[in-house]
């Protein structure tokens, strides 16, 4: 135990006591946040030891650490890593905002901290936080907490569960919906696994877990630097993505959205559950004409590399579209040219244990930004009616999440909720 988890009197002190104590308790460790996130406490872990390669290791820990301030929240535009874990909770009954504040208080600190490689205040396994593997924690918002009484910010009309999409969906009530949701993404499931242990922990009195879902990529060094990953159904997904400092617009909120959303995004996140049974029983012409690529290397149809555009327009011998009516690929391909029918996709695989009697118990958290949920809609919409895909897809999970802006220095994150 270390120095500053101990009162005056010597006894040892617990995050608990102070969520209890209320905001009084916490305006000194709110000071403290704001001004020395980036200073290492006595609780951090130690410096890499010296080794042989002498200042290499240390080098490739530096790399592996993102900067928690700035104008956007992480996790989100920067490469994805390659395991993560969402994890949705309910707030207490009776909550208000000043829980809120507690909570998002203590989150802002120790987000900062673990991302940083030093321990928060009440990481008894300092330890673990010495390799941060490139941590991500992104914070969501739902919808109830924008009807706490002395939240004062006006809640988007969007946000709340999705329409209904009957002739594919599935929903189990224990995948959608919450109040609250963490993402925490690295390159090592152990820091993404102890990052989710002190965050949880630490808002314990404030609110309960409602649901966690855990996923992965392919691993960095397996596959070449900026390579699509694939899908358990052994696809290439999310080939046509929006770029950084390009297409910034598709993502972020903007001035007309609400102030504590200017610089945010709007989440979904979709569980669907594929069925590799019945994928297995298709040729591959099927799979690639159900997709509208190229199982192989996720070229279109009518092109040779993944990059290629797909055209739509071309026909074959017979005068048959090449890419078909209901493809994936033509039934997800934008409408039109700017914002609309466009959003970043960052998914990852999941692979569960099985129900008796089941061989698998696979899917994809299909998990989606845009500055505006229309953007998203459009494009479910047509894929909900008729994609070829939905034969071998089922949607089991819904969720729908405001992501506020990000945390400069001396800010507390969502602090425009009661500002």
């Amino acid at each position: 135990m270390t120095a500053n988890q101990r009162g005056a009197d010597g006894h040892r002190l617990d995050r608990r006591d102070v969520l209890v104590g209320g905001l009084s308790a916490l305006g000194g460790l709110a000071a403290g946040a704001a001004g020395g996130m980036g200073v290492a406490r006595s609780g951090a872990a130690p410096a890499p030891a010296a080794t042989g390669e002498g200042p290499t290791t240390v080098q490739l820990a530096e790399h592996q650490r993102r900067a928690f301030h700035g104008e956007h929240q992480l996790g989100i535009m920067d490469p994805p890593q390659a395991h993560g874990v969402w994890v949705a909770m309910d707030l207490v009954p009776g909550a208000d905002v000043t829980t809120l504040q507690r909570l998002m208080r203590i989150w802002t600190q120790d987000i900062a901290q673990l991302m940083a490689g030093q321990a928060p205040y009440a990481d008894f396994e300092p330890e673990m936080t010495a390799t941060t593997a490139s941590l991500t924690v992104t914070v969501g918002i739902g919808p109830r907490v924008l009807g706490l009484r002395g939240v004062t910010a006006p809640r988007p009309a969007w946000l709340g569960p999705l329409p209904a999409f009957p002739k594919i969906d599935r929903l189990e009530p224990h995948w959608s919906g919450g109040d609250l949701l963490l993402q925490i993404c690295a390159d090592s499931p152990i820091t993404v696994s102890h990052a989710q242990w002190v965050l949880t922990k630490e808002a314990r009195t404030i609110a309960t877990v409602r649901w966690v879902q855990r996923g992965f990529r392919q691993g960095h060094g397996v596959t070449n630097p900026g390579e699509t990953m694939r899908n358990l159904f052994g696809q290439v997904d999310g080939t046509v993505n929006p770029v950084r400092g390009q297409d910034d617009a598709v993502v972020w909120c903007g001035s007309s959205a609400p102030r504590w959303l200017q610089g945010g995004t709007t989440m979904v996140l979709r569980r669907i559950a594929m069925n590799l049974e019945t994928w297995e029983e298709a040729d591959p012409l099927t799979r690639d004409t159900s997709l509208g690529r190229r199982q192989t290397d996720g070229s279109p149809l009518t092109g040779r590399a993944e990059t290629d555009a797909p055209d739509l327009a071309a026909t074959n011998g017979l005068g048959l579209p090449v890419i078909d009516e209901f493809s994936h690929v033509r039934r997800a391909m934008p409408d039109a040219k700017g914002l609309a029918d466009r959003f970043l996709r960052r998914p990852y695989n999941y692979d569960d244990p099985p129900a008796p009697g089941r061989l698998t118990n696979a899917g994809l958290l299909f998990v989606a930004y845009q500055a505006e949920l229309e953007q998203f809609l459009a494009v479910q919409r047509r894929l909900a009616e008729a994609d070829l895909l939905n034969t071998w897809t089922t949607p089991i999970g819904s969720a729908v999440f405001a992501i506020p802006r990000g945390c400069r220095e001396g800010e507390v994150l969502a602090q425009d909720l009661w500002a």
